[in-house]
């Protein structure tokens, strides 16, 4: 089998595709502002914040947390999540370095 298109890039890369690629829905940044939110981890009140059906949230939910930007614990018969703070920091780092050498950079390209 031949190679993939993500095998040409860094792992680096490739891990800071997937987290965008997650966010690149305005439901699932509802979601992690919601999170964000409250103090705790959150079971099924999720459903009830967002305008959307309970199956349309757990596939959100489950996007974020394939893509490591939430945890998800089961406690009893539901599954309660939390933001999985070390995949904010990878972001924040990426989006700062990439801050940081706009400014060193300070051309009119285009």
């Amino acid at each position: 089998m031949g190679a993939t298109k993500t095998d040409h890039f860094t792992d680096k890369h490739n891990a800071i595709a997937t987290l965008a690629k997650a966010l690149g829905h305005p439901a699932r940044v509802a979601i992690i502002d919601y999170l964000l939110s409250v103090d705790t981890c959150i079971c099924g009140d999720i459903v009830n914040k967002l305008p959307l059906a309970q199956p349309t949230v757990s596939q959100h939910l489950k996007e974020l947390k394939n893509a490591g930007l939430i945890k998800g614990n089961i406690e009893g018969n539901a599954i309660c999540y939390c933001i999985d703070e070390k995949a904010i920091v990878r972001l924040q780092t990426y989006f700062s370095g990439i801050s940081g050498k706009l400014e060193k950079k300070k051309t009119d390209c285009c």
